[in-house]
């Protein structure tokens, strides 16, 4: 650990796309841009050491599914959370600080990928509703470039009828599907209580109890993690 965490050395402020290039294209697993609506950088002393940002899903029918159509508007996804040193405590202080920041009437949702040993501690945390694993799916793949995220290999394509069969004619037994890992779903309300109240009544799936880390059933002290999403 280089140093312990204060709250009172922190704060949390709007930042620029540019203010998180060097965190999610540098840093971060995914190593791409996801959509970007609001961005926030958590300051030490001054200076930002890590960042996080919440965008429209890409995904149409999860905007619908979460609570419906009259809420598909007002879902926005928590899409990258990245730190520069970990340090223990900043990534729930970064996260709930700027959800009081958004200040707007949203249904915010994020993923903690099991493939990524992630559990979803920050979002627990932070006190967001669990809401149980996301649905089977398949990713596309291609041989070569698995290093590349499903969607990506797909927008190779975007806008062509019939990707698939485009995706097999270019790139013939190279190209292949491959299980997604599942995800622990979490969602967050923000607004007026009312709004909250509305929300939560609408929400599409059940409020379950937090998942526990490995560590933490078996009764072994668990290390400190930082949740560098989506």
């Amino acid at each position: 650990m280089i140093y312990e965490f204060r709250a009172a050395n922190y704060s949390v402020v709007k930042v620029t796309r540019s203010d998180c290039e060097e965190y999610i294209i540098g840093i971060h697993y995914a190593k791409r841009w996801p959509s970007i609506s609001y961005a926030f950088g958590l300051f030490r002393l001054g200076v930002l050491c890590g960042v996080v940002t919440y965008g429209t899903p890409p995904s149409a029918p999860l905007r619908r599914g979460l609570a419906g159509d009259e809420f598909k508007s007002d879902v926005i996804e928590l899409n990258r959370l990245c730190l520069r040193n970990n340090v223990k405590n900043e990534a729930s202080f970064l996260v709930g600080n700027s959800l009081r920041l958004i200040k707007k009437d949203k249904i915010v949702v994020s993923f903690a990928d099991t493939s990524q040993s992630h559990v979803g501690s920050v979002y627990q945390a932070s006190n967001f509703l669990y809401c149980g694993l996301s649905a089977k799916r398949t990713d596309w793949k291609v041989k070569g470039k698995e290093h590349l995220h499903g969607q990506t290999i797909a927008d190779e394509f975007r806008g062509v009828k019939n990707r698939a069969k485009a995706m097999r004619e270019k790139y013939g037994d190279n190209f292949y599907l491959e299980p997604r890992p599942r995800k622990h779903r979490y969602v967050f309300i923000c607004g007026s209580k009312k709004y909250k109240k509305k929300a939560i009544a609408a929400l599409k799936y059940a409020v379950m109890p937090y998942p526990k880390k490995v560590c933490e059933i078996i009764g072994v002290e668990s290390p400190a993690i930082v949740e560098c999403r989506k």
